[in-house]
């Protein structure tokens, strides 16, 4: 019977599959943004609040 946790030998690893080492890292609040991508995210969230809270609102008052 074989272990399906063992590891291969070497240094292969998943998390370095299509990525590119050298470059520098980044993370999205550090990345670059217009105000058309914050204008489309708070219209994004004004829907989202209006649906989460005004059907339960519709439906008492019905």
């Amino acid at each position: 019977m074989t272990d399906d946790t063992a590891t291969s030998d070497g240094d292969d690893s998943g998390a370095d599959v299509g990525h590119d080492l050298a470059a520098d890292r980044t993370t999205a609040p550090m990345s670059e943004y217009s105000a058309r991508a914050v204008l489309i995210g708070i219209l994004v969230a004004l829907v989202g609040s209006a649906i989460a809270f005004g059907i339960p609102l519709l439906a008492v008052g019905v």
